[in-house]
C-alpha cells in the first residue's frame, strides 16, 4: 500500500512538472509574439484586411521651349476591377457577360475571374469613359452596387507622334519612362500614386461599415524641353528628304545646338517611329515581314528605330575635325595669323614615320595656302603638319579640354564614349590621322559640343534638352 501511494505521488508530481513546463513555453510563446512578433503581425493582418485599388497619378506634361507646344501630355481613362467576393453568386454569370461584351474580352476568361476566390481581379485597363458609363448605366438598372470597381487612370498621348521619337521615349503600360526624357525624367513626370483603401475578410468581402478610404495621387511634374518645335519640325523633313534621296540605310542624324549656353533646340534621328504605338513595324517594308518575324527579330529592329543616333552611335568623323586641329594650333600660338599667304604648301602628300600619307586631290595639289584656305580647300597634309608640330601630348590635351575623350553628360539615357587610341599608344602615324579626322570614332552630340567651345570663344558648355521643371502642386519653376 505504501509503494503505491509513493507512486501515485510521483506521477502526480511528474504531471505537475509537466503542466508547469507547458504553461511556462506557452507564457514565453505569447511574449513572443506579442513584443518580438507583434508589430510584424499587426502589419500583416493590415495587408490582409486591407484592399487597396492603385489610383494612378497624371504624368506631367512634357512641352517645346515656347512652354505653350505639348509634346506628351496624359488623359484620363478608367480601369475596371472586380472584388469576386461582393458579387451574388446569381449575378456572377450576368455580371461576366456584360464586362465580355462591353470591352470585347473572352467571356469564359472573365467568369473565371469573377468566379475566383480572391480579393481583386483585373478585368480591363486605360478604357475610355464613353464605355465605363455605359457600365456604370448598366450597374444602375441591374441594382448592382458592390464588387465593380471603375477608377481613374491615365494613359500617355503623344500629339506629334514621330516628331522628335527618339528625344521623347514613350511609356509601359503602367506609365513607367522606357526610353528618351520620358526615361530620364521618369522620377519627376510619373508623381506619387494614390490609392483608395477598404477593409476585407479573406474572400473580399467587407468588414465594418467605416466605408472607403480616398488617399488622392499627387500628378507629375511638367517639363519644358529645350527643342523649337518649328526648328525639329524642318530638321526632320530635310533628314529624311536627303536620307531617301541618298539612299542612307543606316538613316542618319542632325544636331542643332546654341554654342553659348548648350541648349538643344532639334535633335532628329532617321529613320523615326510613332510614339503612340511603338512596338507597332515603322516601314512598309517591316509591315509586310512583320508577322512572319520571331520576336526576337522584331525586337532588334525595334531597338534599332528606338536608338538615338546622335548620342548612342560613334563614327569618324573626318574633315569636320579639321576644326579642331585648326583651333587647338591657333590657341598654342602655331599659326597666328590664318590668312598669311604661303604659310603652307601641299605638293599632293606628305611622309611620316616613313608612310606617304596623300591629300584627297593628291593628283593636282593645292600648292601654297593660309590657313583659311587649307580649310577651305580640306588638305590633309597641312593639318598633319598642325599635328606635328603640337605633338602627342600637346594634342591629347586639347581633346580632353574640348572633352572629347569623355561623354557629354548630356540629359538622355544610353550615351555612348569616344573611342581613341590611349596617348601612350599614339605614334606619328596615328596622330597624323587623328589630326585630319581619320582612325578614331566620336559620337555626334560630342562633335556638336566640340564646335560649339569653338563658336563660343572659348568657352565648352554642356548640351541640355530639359531647362525647365514645373511643380505640380505648387507651380514652382527650377
Amino acid at each position: 500500500m505504501a509503494v503505491t501511494k509513493l507512486s501515485s505521488k510521483r506521477k502526480m508530481r511528474n504531471t505537475l512538472f509537466i503542466c508547469f513546463i507547458i504553461v511556462i513555453c506557452l507564457i514565453g510563446r505569447i511574449g513572443f509574439i506579442q513584443f518580438v512578433q507583434g508589430g510584424e503581425l499587426s502589419e500583416l493582418a493590415y495587408q490582409q484586411q486591407t484592399l487597396d485599388r492603385a489610383i494612378n497619378p497624371k504624368r506631367g506634361t512634357i512641352y517645346d521651349s515656347s512652354g505653350k507646344e505639348v509634346l506628351a501630355v496624359s488623359s484620363t481613362v478608367e480601369t475596371v476591377t472586380v472584388n469576386p467576393g461582393n458579387i451574388d453568386k446569381k449575378d456572377k454569370e450576368k455580371v461576366a457577360k456584360k464586362l465580355s461584351e462591353l470591352f470585347e474580352l473572352d467571356y469564359e476568361k472573365i467568369l473565371k475571374k469573377v468566379s475566383k476566390r480572391s480579393s481583386i481581379e483585373t478585368i480591363v485597363k486605360k478604357v475610355d469613359r464613353e464605355k465605363t458609363d455605359q457600365l456604370r448605366l448598366w450597374m444602375q438598372e441591374n441594382n448592382i452596387t458592390t464588387g465593380i470597381n471603375i477608377d481613374e487612370d491615365t494613359k500617355r498621348y503623344y500629339p506629334h507622334s514621330k516628331l522628335a521619337a527618339q528625344i521623347i521615349g514613350f511609356c509601359g503600360s503602367d506609365n513607367q519612362g522606357l526610353d528618351g526624357i520620358e526615361a530620364k525624367y521618369d522620377t519627376e513626370l510619373k508623381g506619387k500614386q494614390g490609392a483608395i483603401q477598404r477593409h476585407t475578410d479573406a474572400k473580399g468581402g467587407e468588414i465594418g461599415h467605416e466605408g472607403e478610404n480616398y488617399v488622392a495621387a499627387v500628378d507629375g511634374n511638367d517639363l519644358v524641353l529645350t527643342i523649337d518645335l518649328t526648328i525639329q519640325s524642318i530638321v526632320e523633313k530635310y533628314l529624311q528628304e536627303v536620307c531617301i534621296d541618298n539612299k542612307c540605310t543606316d538613316g542618319g542624324n542632325i544636331v542643332v545646338m546654341n554654342p553659348q549656353n548648350g541648349d538643344v533646340l532639334a535633335m532628329a534621328t532617321y529613320p523615326s517611329y510613332d510614339l503612340n504605338n511603338p512596338y507597332e513595324p515603322y516601314t512598309d517594308e517591316l509591315k509586310e515581314t512583320w508577322q512572319s518575324m520571331d520576336q526576337s527579330e522584331k525586337t532588334k529592329n525595334l531597338q534599332a528605330v528606338w536608338r538615338n543616333k546622335a548620342i548612342a552611335d560613334t563614327y569618324e568623323p573626318g574633315s569636320v575635325f579639321k576644326l579642331i586641329t585648326a583651333s587647338s594650333a591657333i590657341e598654342e600660338g602655331i599659326v597666328t595669323d590664318i590668312d598669311k599667304e604661303g604659310e603652307f604648301a601641299c605638293t599632293g602628300g606628305i611622309e611620316v614615320a616613313g608612310v606617304r600619307i596623300k591629300c584627297w586631290r593628291y593628283y593636282r595639289p593645292h600648292g601654297s595656302e593660309s590657313l583659311r584656305q587649307a580649310l577651305m580647300n580640306s588638305c590633309n597634309p597641312v593639318f598633319i603638319g598642325l599635328g606635328q608640330k603640337m605633338g602627342v601630348h600637346t594634342y591629347y590635351n586639347y581633346l580632353n579640354k574640348f572633352k572629347l575623350l569623355n561623354k557629354t553628360g548630356i540629359d538622355l539615357p544610353g550615351e555612348a564614349n569616344s573611342i581613341f587610341l590611349a596617348e601612350n599608344k599614339a605614334g606619328p602615324v596615328e596622330l597624323a590621322t587623328i589630326s585630319f579626322g581619320q582612325r578614331f570614332e566620336i559620337t555626334p552630340i560630342q562633335l556638336v559640343t566640340a564646335v560649339s567651345a569653338i563658336a563660343n570663344g572659348g568657352e565648352s558648355v554642356k548640351p541640355r534638352l530639359v531647362k525647365q521643371i514645373i511643380d505640380s502642386q505648387t507651380k514652382e519653376v527650377k
